[in-house]
């Protein structure tokens, strides 16, 4: 029986997925998908990385342009193929079940779960704005190690992966479980959340938008700024061009996710034309947003930090305390009221967007085991016709990502596997066009061929540069193994089917 029947009268689970999501729950989600806690964290390491804020505006431009691009290519594949799994039914009808399978596979390990636990362990770390006991200091009651792969390039021993438990990622296991508990009771309970946090999140974003334009404009901030520091940086030579790539990490992971509301494709009214629709929409915006946050950042914070005489105006963007620039920007205007005020609007967003991963993610793996790929009791839907196994499989494993790494490490981890993924999906693209000319299209990618070969371009190379450049290449290259890894796991597992 496929996801798509009918079930019997009296049975005791359902098969059919409930379209419960409109065109605005379905842009939310992408919306919401994507603003978590790296907007309002990562532009002080991108800073540190680049030097210069007209950098800081290149890496936030180029990202933007980076998502817009893929979220067109994946317009057509959404309304080709609105079923459940999304990217993973993509990657399995252009290039075969093993690598959908290392796509499923991947996203179980890394991608999907990595990024929940990083945005988990960021809500641990706004906590502790509001309440300073919740630190980042490991218990010393728990079991902890520093493992540094020097294999694989690790030779900073502060890039070595901090396995144990703190009151930040406790804080933030406790969240996971929560939003579990509220999208095992149903998709429509679960979009309500999802859709009401994210006009909230994209309201919060506005109002420190505002503030930085508006209210907090600070002359000094200005000048350091935008003088004859806006222009000056670096010279662009081969070692700076792999920072920059590095420091590309947070900008993309804080714009990935944008591809979650093809997972739940099946729960989208109307899929065919409110999925490409959904992606341009929430892509457009969050983007939009987050070049205009970072403007608003440096209309109230100097880059470097600046002293007035014997006042000091700010530590800057770049030593922001714990990378907190989105709090920094707040305090500077209101003070202390100004941080808390934004801290609670900051764990908003990242509740929110936790939702709509841990939500979409289930998704997948209940794709994949009704192509016996995963767990069988994943391909099930339970009363509330939800993939509850699924659902709770995935925050077991996100549980120990929270254990096993910082924030920073954990992006680094994400976004490699992603983007590898996203350009082997888009390559999908032209083989599909290829291979099944047939096939309904009722939305075209803008710009095919030429769109979607640049962002094969752009995503291509921003990966090649996380696997050369060393802050980075521990994180990648164990990314490229785990994938790699999936390719004799995917044959024991079809074999053990097959007795």
């Amino acid at each position: 029986m496929t996801a798509g029947s009918t079930e019997r009268e009296g049975s005791l689970s359902p098969t059919e997925f409930v379209r419960a999501m409109t065109l605005t729950d379905a842009t939310m989600l992408v919306a919401g998908s994507m603003i978590g806690s790296g907007i309002f964290i990562v532009s002080a390491s991108i800073s540190r990385a680049v030097g210069s804020p007209l950098w800081l505006l290149i890496i936030w431009g180029l990202t933007g342009l980076i998502t817009l691009l893929g979220a067109l290519a994946y317009g057509e594949l959404a309304a080709m193929y609105p079923r459940a799994g999304g990217q993973y039914v993509f990657l399995r009808e252009s290039m075969g079940p093993l690598m959908g399978f290392l796509y499923g596979w991947t996203l179980f390990l890394v991608i999907q779960t990595g990024t929940i636990a990083a945005v988990a362990v960021a809500f641990g770390r706004f906590m502790g704005v509001l309440w300073p006991a919740i630190s980042p200091d490991r218990y010393a009651w728990f079991p902890q190690a520093d493992i540094c792969v020097k294999a694989l390039g690790c030779v900073d021993p502060s890039a070595a992966i901090q396995i144990g438990l703190t009151p930040q990622r406790l804080v933030g296991l406790a969240s996971v479980w929560l939003l579990t508990w509220v999208n095992l009771r149903g998709v429509r309970e679960g979009k309500l959340v999802q859709t009401s946090l994210s006009f909230v999140k994209a309201g919060a974003l506005a109002i420190l938008i505002v503030l930085g334009f508006v209210i907090g404009r600070n002359s000094t901030a200005i000048a350091a700024n935008f003088g004859a520091a806006f222009s000056a940086g670096p010279s662009i030579t081969g070692a700076f061009v792999l920072a920059a790539g590095a420091a590309m990490v947070g900008s993309l992971f804080s714009s990935d996710a944008w591809n979650n509301v093809t997972f739940a494709a099946a729960e989208v009214q109307n899929p065919r034309r409110n999925l490409p629709l959904a992606l341009v929409f929430g892509t457009g915006l969050v983007s939009l947003l987050y070049i205009l946050a970072n403007i608003s950042y440096l209309q109230v914070l100097p880059l470097h930090g600046v002293a007035d005489g014997a006042t000091v105006l700010a530590r800057g963007i770049e030593h922001a305390t714990q990378d907190r620039v989105g709090t920094a920007a707040a305090e500077q205007v209101f003070g202390a009221s100004g941080a808390t005020f934004m801290a609670i609007l900051i764990l908003i967003s990242t509740f929110g967007c936790n939702n709509g991963l841990i939500l979409a993610g289930a998704r997948v793996y209940f794709a994949m085991a009704r192509d016996a790929l995963f767990f069988r009791r994943a391909g099930k839907l339970n009363a509330k016709s939800v993939p509850s196994f699924a659902l709770i499989i995935q925050s077991v494993w996100v549980s120990l990502l929270c254990l096993t790494g910082t924030y920073g490490q954990l992006l680094d981890y994400v976004i490699f596997a992603a983007l590898l993924f996203y350009v082997l999906t888009t390559i999908g693209l032209f083989i599909l066009r290829s291979k099944h000319p047939e096939i309904e299209r009722p939305y075209r990618a803008v710009g095919y061929p030429v769109l979607p070969a640049l962002y094969i371009l752009l995503a291509g190379a921003v990966a090649i540069i996380l696997l050369l450049a060393p802050q980075t290449r521990t994180q990648a290259l164990s990314g490229l193994v785990i994938v790699l890894i999936g390719i004799p796991v995917y044959a024991l597992w079809r074999r053990v089917e097959a007795v």
